[in-house]
């Protein structure tokens, strides 16, 4: 350790190694008040600070030093003890053992509480270590982004409390976060927004300097009226990306209400078993191309026997799997002849449709196509934020959950900004660049 000179190593009772160490800088002679260098010697103390663990047996420190006193008339100070920066005075731990610590916190255990474990601390001071290692990474400016991308996600449980007046369960608090992140790039997530209005990602994009702003040529989001709102306001110049996840999930979402609705019109209840509808439901939201012949057939036919409701059902079905033809385009350059024949034809049969719900989902798909159009020419979607969300939800389980909001803010960053802080480390260590 720097500035230490080890004087002798004792083996303990408990086959720990006691090691005594001696002062071995002129500065730590200096006073912390006025800097001068002292002379006189007042007396002799004795320290054991912590440091950072090595191999099997622990390792138990023992600091000889020694009180000065300070000679210079003009300073209050009377006395003082030899302190270094790598045992700052009145320290009970190693300037080495709290960045380790620290460091160990952010990349190597599953919480702090695991960290503080392993080095014998307290969960305070080793969140203090997490803290420092991590807060002047995540506070440097943001890197260019091309692609936003914008999604919500639920902060622990929702809360539920009976209703005085009516007595029904209802639910008095659903804390959300909303999570923005580099869509296309390695810059992880950026910034997590307590709530998910579009006046607070609206703040948050005016927040940024104009540049970046700038650079932001399109934004990926679920199809959400507040944050569309958000970025029609705050980056007028950006095109909006409809995530194809959330398309799919939503012509699923609209079969089910069909084959639901259907069977509860014609038997007077919900489906069971024996209902060839209730039976072949799980199928109805697989791909078609994922369905063997033999089960396909056996699906279609058992919804043909059923009469109207299945007919029905299945004319829902193709709507879907209309939708997920033309989806299919992304990626493909299509041509743009190509796409309006693959949406004509999903109007079509939606048009030809009796279910109330095919034409709601027509008339959503009609209100957001510039959206969809956009995500089947870039090939943009929202996947990173999807993926994000899952690492949101991992950060908060391997601590048993979060009480301070701030300090699950930023265990959630620092866990989604990994592959960032990976490139830049890349880019850094290119000869010719600065570090």
């Amino acid at each position: 350790m720097e500035g230490l000179a080890v004087q002798q190593v004792e083996l303990d009772d408990d086959g720990a190694r006691v090691v005594h160490v001696l002062t071995d800088d002129e500065s730590a002679a200096g006073c912390p008040q006025c800097g001068v260098l002292s002379t006189s010697v007042k007396g002799h103390a004795m320290t054991r600070p912590r440091d950072v663990p090595y191999g099997q047996a622990p390792v138990r420190l023992v600091w000889h030093k020694r009180r000065w006193r300070c000679m210079e008339a003009a300073c209050p100070r009377a006395s003082f003890t030899e302190s270094l920066p790598a045992v700052p005075a009145r320290a009970r731990l190693t300037t080495r053992l709290r960045t380790e610590c620290g460091a160990g916190i952010a990349n190597r255990f599953s919480c702090v509480s695991a960290g503080a474990d392993y080095y014998g601390m307290s969960w305070p001071v080793a969140h203090a270590a997490f803290v420092a290692h991590a807060d002047p990474v995540l506070a440097q400016p943001l890197p260019p982004v091309k692609v936003l991308g914008i999604d919500e996600t639920r902060r622990g449980k929702p809360k539920w409390g009976r209703d005085p007046d009516t007595g029904r369960w209802v639910v008095v608090a659903d804390r959300w976060h909303t999570g923005i992140v580099d869509a296309a790039g390695t810059g992880g997530l950026l910034a997590h927004i307590d709530g998910r209005t579009a006046a607070k990602v609206a703040e948050w994009i005016a927040e940024q300097p104009d540049s970046w702003r700038a650079g932001i040529t399109h934004v990926t989001i679920d199809l959400s009226a507040s944050y569309l709102r958000a970025v029609t306001d705050a980056l007028p110049h950006a095109v909006v990306v409809a995530d194809r996840f959330h398309l799919v999930r939503l012509a699923n979402d609209m079969v089910t209400e069909v084959r639901q609705r259907a069977t509860r019109e014609v038997r007077g209840r919900r489906g069971r078993r024996r209902d060839p509808e209730w039976a072949g439901r799980r199928k109805l939201l697989i791909a078609h191309e994922r369905l063997d012949d033999a089960a396909f057939v056996k699906v279609w036919n058992n919804l043909i026997d059923a009469g109207d409701p299945g007919i029905e059902i299945l004319h829902a079905y193709t709507v879907k799997e209309n939708l997920r033809a033309l989806l299919a385009l992304s990626g493909t350059n299509p041509e743009r002849a190509l796409i309006r024949a693959r949406l004509w034809r999903l109007y079509e049969q939606a048009a030809a449709s009796s279910s109330p719900e095919v034409h709601r989902f027509a008339a959503t798909i009609e209100q957001w196509w510039p959206a969809i159009e956009a995500a089947i020419t870039t090939n943009y979607s929202n996947a990173r934020s999807e993926g994000y969300n899952r690492l949101a939800k991992h950060t908060g389980r391997n601590a048993f959950g979060y009480r301070n909001v701030e300090h699950h803010r930023r265990a959630i960053r620092w866990a989604c900004t990994r592959q960032h802080r990976r490139a830049s480390a890349a880019i850094s260590e290119v000869p010719g660049q600065v570090r």
